[in-house]
């Protein structure tokens, strides 16, 4: 995995003020030059790779790697700097030193907030309403919000049943703030009387994260009910047979 740790850019506008650069010919008098140090880290620190990249209206001209360990140019212009920064060994020598002097120490800087944080997932299902695009019955949303890193997997389940059919997910989008959200849609319209379920599995929860939407009768449901009218009844019958006697007594009375 790369990891870019700095980048730097010096813009300079001539002519026009306020123009765009890169906007065509018209525009030929605004310059850019852009430079950047980028750290690659494979598995930690057991492989670091450094790149310096200098761009000029767009085009790289240049570049140093340190798995190459030289300039490489890329226009005539990159390849006449190139060639007279190699031939400094003292540059090179620099240059070459970056992955030790600049990356790993940042790495250590970096890496509790980039490689050890944790940011659990906020979840939630809802039914989307039916549209001229998508007419007919509404569609279960799961919506996964807040989460860090952005390796995660979700799954839909009609009760225990996944369904793998029919699912449709956003790409995993960064919010800006470091956290993640991905939006994950279940094109089969909801039965009634079933329950469905989002599945969410993320580095943050030690076991898998479910919501639950709709209802489903238990196995034992339907004879809490009829107990439930059982007992109704006989309450009613109770206080009916109280009611008579209390007013038969009075009558006579």
């Amino acid at each position: 995995m790369g990891l870019g740790a700095a980048a730097g850019a010096l813009l300079v506008a001539l002519g026009v003020l306020g123009a765009p650069p890169g906007a065509g010919a018209e525009l030929s008098g605004v310059l850019q030059f852009l430079g950047t140090a980028e750290c690659h880290f494979i598995n930690g620190t057991e492989k670091v790779r450094f790149v310096d990249t200098y761009i000029y209206n767009r085009q790289m001209w240049a570049m140093f790697d340190s798995d190459v360990g030289s300039y490489v140019g890329f226009t005539p212009y990159g390849e006449k700097v190139a060639k007279g920064w190699n031939s400094d060994p003292a540059t090179l020598e620099y240059k070459r030193a970056a992955v030790d002097r600049y990356c790993r120490p940042n790495y250590e800087v970096s890496r509790p907030f980039i490689t050890e944080r944790r940011v659990p997932p906020s979840v939630s299902i809802s039914l989307v309403p039916p549209s001229s695009s998508q007419p007919g019955p509404g569609r279960l949303l799961c919506s996964v919000m807040d989460f860090y890193p952005a390796a995660i997997q979700v799954r839909w389940f009609q009760g225990q049943q996944e369904l793998s059919e029919h699912v449709v997910a956003t790409d995993v989008v960064a919010n800006g703030d470091w956290t993640y959200q991905l939006l994950v849609l279940l094109e089969t319209p909801p039965r009634r009387g079933l329950s469905y379920s989002c599945q969410v599995e993320h580095v943050s929860l030690e076991q898998p994260l479910r919501r639950h939407w709709g209802t489903e009768m238990p196995p034992d449901a339907g004879r809490s009910k009829m107990l439930t009218g059982i007992g109704g009844l006989v309450l009613g019958s109770v206080f009916l047979a109280l009611g008579l006697g209390f007013y038969v007594r009075k009558k006579s009375s």
